[in-house]
């Protein structure tokens, strides 16, 4: 039976992650098709455009890559210090550049007075927001959606990209994470 992510994440125990997503009906992330001759090679850089933009808005960091003819691997440290220090107009400002605020929130950053139970309700998305700024599912969410999107428009395809959802795996060994982060893939992660 397989564990809940919210269970197998747990940042007490280590900030770092390797995750990997695979594709699905032998599609192609990168490379070339032998059989159609048609080169894929341009979608590595979708992933790297990609986790350079939500990096720039989650509190978690890519520290290694490497994209392969059907799937990625990637390494993160989650950062929810960060992510707990961020102003509320941090917040709000980092969540919508990826999603269309809310209604009151819009209300708020025009400049509107709120009444309190406006402003209660307020905090409470911001912090529902701040919480899934240094989420793991929610950041794999926002790296794999688009890609698949466009894979899909490429390919002029419908359903799915990706072989269900991501797989992740702690790295608790400390030497590990410190050889990632510099780059120096092990054979056995890869």
């Amino acid at each position: 039976m397989t564990t809940a992510r919210r269970k197998q994440v747990c940042l007490e125990a280590t900030p770092y992650y390797h995750c990997t997503t695979r594709c699905v009906r032998r599609a192609f992330l990168c490379g070339e098709d032998h059989a159609s001759g048609k080169s894929f090679e341009h979608r590595k850089q979708w992933v790297v455009d990609r986790l350079n933009e939500i990096t720039a808005v989650f509190s978690i960091q890519a520290c290694a890559y490497a994209v392969m003819s059907n799937h990625y691997h990637v390494v993160v440290h989650i950062d929810k210090e960060a992510a707990l220090n961020w102003s509320d107009d941090e917040v709000i400002d980092r969540w919508c550049t990826l999603y269309s605020g809310h209604m009151l929130v819009d209300r708020y950053r025009s400049g509107e007075s709120l009444c309190s139970s406006e402003l209660s309700v307020l905090k409470e998305i911001v912090t529902t927001w701040r919480e899934r700024l240094y989420d793991l599912s929610w950041f794999m969410r926002n790296l794999n959606e688009p890609i698949a999107r466009l894979a899909n428009e490429e390919d002029n395809c419908r359903g799915r990209f990706w072989e269900g959802r991501y797989k992740s795996q702690a790295l608790l060994d400390e030497a590990l994470c410190v050889n990632l982060i510099t780059g120096h893939f092990p054979e056995q992660i890869i």
